[in-house]
C-alpha cells in the first residue's frame, strides 16, 4: 500500500523508489586473509628457487663439473665457509669483514646525503629565495651519471675511503635534496597561512610545522636511496679497494667462483632487504600518523 492510500504523509526529502543496487565487491576491496597475504609473498621467492634448482640440475646432467649454476648444496658450503672459517692470510673471517667495511662505507655516504637533503631540502622547498638560487643546479647535478665522475673522485680524492663515501653520497643526495624540497612545498598553504597568522617566526614554523612532518618523508627517501648507494658502493669497491662485499665479488669472477658470487649476492639482498624493513619500521613506530591512510610497501 503507497503512503497515500494509506494516508501516511510523505516525509520531505526522502525519496521513495526502488532499493539501491548493490555493486558487486571488486577486486581494488578485496584484502586477502593474513595467511593468504604469507603464502602470496613467499610465493615468488619459491618459484625463483625452483626455477634456479631446476637449471642447475639441467646444467649438471650434461656437465658435472659445471660452474655456472652450482647447486643450492654448494653455495650453502660456500657461505657457510665464508662466514665460519678465517683466512689463511690475514686470519680474519672474510664475509664478516667484507660486511662491515662495505657497511661501514654505505652507512656514512647515505649519512652524509641525508644530512644534506634534511638541511638543503627544506632550504629550497621553504624559501624563495634561496629556490631561485640552488633548485636549477640541484636539478641539473642530480641528472649527472655518478658512475661518470668516479675516475674524477679517485684523481681528487685518492683511492681510499673518503672516494667512496663520496660517491655514494653524491649519488644519493641531489635526488633526495629535490624529493624533500617538492614535500616542503607540497604542504597545505592554510598551514603557513595559519601558523603565520598565529604569530610564529620563521624557525618556529620550520622546526614546529615542516621539520615534524618532513621526518616521515626524509626516511621514505632514504628507503628509496638504499638501491642506488648500493651500486655505487658495489661500483667503487670493484674499482679500488682491498675488502668490502663488491671487492670479494670481482675478485673471485676471474676463478668463476660462482658459488662465493652467489653466496655475496643472496647475502647482499638480505642486508639491503633488512635495512628498508628497519628503516619501515622506525617510521611506523615514531611517525605512525602518517602511515594511517594505508599501508607502506
Amino acid at each position: 500500500m503507497s503512503t497515500i492510500e494509506n494516508g501516511a504523509k510523505p516525509v520531505a526529502g526522502v525519496e521513495h523508489g526502488p532499493p539501491p543496487r548493490h555493486h558487486p565487491l571488486r577486486l581494488i576491496n578485496r584484502a586477502p586473509s593474513r595467511r593468504l597475504a604469507v603464502f602470496l609473498g613467499a610465493l615468488p621467492f619459491v618459484a625463483l628457487v625452483v626455477a634456479y634448482t631446476a637449471a642447475s640440475h639441467v646444467r649438471r646432467l650434461d656437465n658435472p663439473s659445471d660452474r655456472l649454476l652450482p647447486s643450492l648444496e654448494s653455495i650453502g658450503a660456500a657461505f657457510f665457509r665464508l662466514a665460519t672459517e678465517r683466512d689463511v692470510r690475514t686470519g680474519d673471517i672474510t664475509l664478516w669483514v667484507d660486511t662491515f667495511d662495505s657497511l661501514t662505507r654505505l652507512g656514512l655516504g647515505l649519512g652524509v646525503a641525508l644530512a644534506f637533503a634534511l638541511v638543503l631540502g627544506i632550504a629550497i622547498g621553504f624559501l624563495p629565495h634561496i629556490r631561485s638560487a640552488l633548485a636549477p643546479f640541484i636539478a641539473a647535478v642530480s641528472l649527472i651519471p655518478p658512475i661518470t665522475i668516479l675516475p674524477i673522485l679517485f684523481i681528487a680524492l685518492g683511492l681510499g675511503e673518503t672516494s667512496k663515501i663520496a660517491l655514494i653520497t653524491l649519488g644519493t643526495a641531489p635526488v633526495m635534496i629535490r624529493s624533500m624540497a617538492q614535500a616542503v612545498i607540497d604542504i597545505p598553504r592554510e598551514q603557513m597561512v595559519k601558523v603565520q597568522t598565529l604569530g610564529a617566526s620563521t624557525w618556529q614554523i620550520v622546526t614546529r610545522v615542516v621539520l615534524p612532518q618532513m621526518m616521515p618523508k626524509l626516511i621514505a627517501a632514504l628507503r628509496l636511496a638504499l638501491v642506488p648507494g648500493w651500486i655505487f658502493l658495489i661500483s667503487a669497491e670493484a674499482i679500488a679497494s682491498t675488502s668490502g662485499l663488491g671487492y670479494r665479488i670481482f675478485l673471485v669472477r676471474r676463478y668463476l667462483a660462482m658459488d662465493v658470487i652467489l653466496s655475496y649476492v643472496i647475502w647482499i639482498t638480505i642486508l639491503a632487504y633488512l635495512l628498508d624493513r628497519l628503516l619501515l619500521w622506525w617510521s611506523r613506530s615514531a611517525f605512525w600518523w602518517s602511515h594511517l591512510e594505508g599501508d607502506s610497501l
